[in-house]
């Protein structure tokens, strides 16, 4: 198995499940901002903010 079939299987298991993983990134941002200062919180926002633009280009990948 290569990279190509794990990332393959990876994207068949977020079909139709963007909303919970876009909840999961947001409670994990929020557990994260909870055990470090404040000054890193833009940070994590921004991270947060890619990782869900990453996973709606993967939606729609005419998307960006």
């Amino acid at each position: 198995m290569g990279i190509d079939d794990i990332i393959g299987k990876a994207k068949d298991a977020l079909k139709g499940h963007e909303d919970q993983v876009s909840d999961a990134l947001d409670k994990g941002a929020e557990a994260i901002k909870s055990r470090t200062g404040d000054s890193t919180d833009s940070r994590i926002d921004d991270a947060t903010d890619k990782a869900k633009d990453f996973l709606r280009s993967q939606k729609d990948p005419g998307q960006k």
